[in-house]
């Protein structure tokens, strides 16, 4: 793994690197979704048959009852208890997010308030590369019940035993066999076998997140994606905990990032040797071997402050603080999902600790956060003004309103008098 000075154009080359427009993956998106809405369940079929090798119809699209009664049955037992815990932290969190309706009266006559509903139907992608991430499906399909979202249907065109035996505790019944632009663009516009969604949610390939780019003007999504990235900010700290959590996120995939930015050459020089350590008890197809090489490195910065000023201009997915203490982690105010503290592992939170895993990349934390409840409810405003609550507000309206040219607007009011 190498170690880089920090400085400005190191910085810049990361950051562009990462801005990088995917324009192949956007015309073969563009192509598969225009396919898909002109040409329904045929242009789907054909896309998953083209690009995942199965020959589907309307019926075995979906998966059966049968079916995941006979893959829970190959789930171990240790593995199904590990699910039911997850899901009960996740569940947790989620209940606390969960936003509330109320009034208020702002001033005599004049009553105000918030109503909470939840969407109506959502779509969950889980990817299907290697494995199919069935703790992709605990993160999107559990906020979304907490938020009482009737209908969720499934996504994902290779789905693993562990993952239908999530789904089947969770109680998600709706499960297609397809993934890919394919997949997303029969959420967005519904075709004979897959009804249109309200927002679709989860992570993918670049082809996915290229369709789900386009047909963000037609249905809801929840934040684009980009490869997967972890910065972990440290003067010092246990060089395998750091290392461990560098390849845990570099194992993800050949593009994803994994920074180390520190003003101590001699924690660099530790984590490099146990980073070179414990990447040789990997397997060689793991996608570590690429990922460290193609978009990793150690930064060494001049100072501790120009450290936390390149991590607040990256905004990371994961950002970890080995030495975590109040004024460091309140400086840092840009990230997805924050890991505190030397015990507190990265894949603890894709995982178990309850928080959600489908995370803002490529600089979104400055604009959002992970994935919540929040995603699946439409928090409306009321307004219910009586005679003397139009008495006091008339003059405040129509004066505004005529100075703004809207003369319609003022006489809607006044017309109530």
């Amino acid at each position: 793994m190498r170690i880089l000075k920090l400085t400005d154009a190191v910085a810049d080359k990361f950051l562009a690197r990462r801005s990088s427009h995917d324009a192949a993956a956007d015309r073969i998106a563009a192509r598969i979704l225009a396919d898909v809405r002109k040409n329904g369940d045929a242009a789907l079929f054909r896309w998953i048959s083209r690009l995942d090798g199965l020959s589907l119809t309307q019926k075995s699209l979906w998966i059966s009852r049968t079916e995941i009664r006979a893959a829970i049955r190959n789930v171990p037992r240790d593995l199904l208890r590990a699910i039911e815990h997850a899901a009960r932290n996740i569940r947790q969190v989620a209940e606390k997010q969960r936003p509330r309706s109320w009034t208020i009266t702002v001033e005599p006559g004049v009553r105000v308030g918030q109503r909470v509903t939840p969407l109506g139907t959502i779509g969950c992608y889980i990817p299907g590369g290697r494995f199919s991430l069935f703790s992709t499906l605990l993160m999107t399909a559990i906020p979304a019940q907490v938020a009482g979202v009737k209908r969720i249907l499934v996504a994902c065109p290779k789905p693993s035993p562990a993952l239908l035996a999530a789904a089947d505790f969770l109680g998600v019944t709706e499960i297609a066999r397809m993934g890919g632009a394919q997949a997303i663009g029969a959420l967005a516009y519904g075709t004979k076998s897959i009804p249109r969604v309200d927002k679709i949610c989860g992570p993918g390939n670049r082809y996915v997140t290229a369709a789900k780019r386009s047909v963000s003007n037609d249905v809801a999504i929840d934040m684009p994606a980009g490869p997967t990235e972890v910065l972990i900010v440290a003067t010092g700290g246990e060089p395998r905990f750091i290392a461990a959590d560098i390849l845990a996120q570099a194992e993800h995939d050949p593009d994803a990032v994994a920074l180390l930015v520190t003003p101590s050459l001699q924690l660099a020089r530790a984590v490099v040797a146990e980073v070179d350590k414990q990447l040789k008890e990997l397997p060689q197809e793991n996608p570590a071997w690429k990922s460290l090489v193609a978009a990793s490195a150690i930064l060494l910065a001049s100072s501790l402050d120009a450290a936390i000023r390149f991590a607040n201009r990256v905004a990371p997915e994961h950002l970890s603080i080995p030495n975590a203490n109040e004024e460091l982690v309140e400086k840092l105010s840009e990230a997805g999902s924050v890991f505190l503290g030397p015990w507190s592992a990265q894949p603890i939170g894709d995982y178990a600790s309850g928080t959600n895993h489908v995370l803002p990349t490529s600089g979104w934390a400055r604009a959002r956060g992970g994935l919540s409840v929040l995603d699946f409810v439409k928090c409306s405003s009321t307004q219910e003004i009586s005679r003397a609550g139009l008495k006091r507000l008339a003059p405040v309206v129509t004066a505004m309103a005529r100075a703004e040219g809207l003369e319609a607007h003022a006489r809607a009011v006044e017309v109530r008098q």
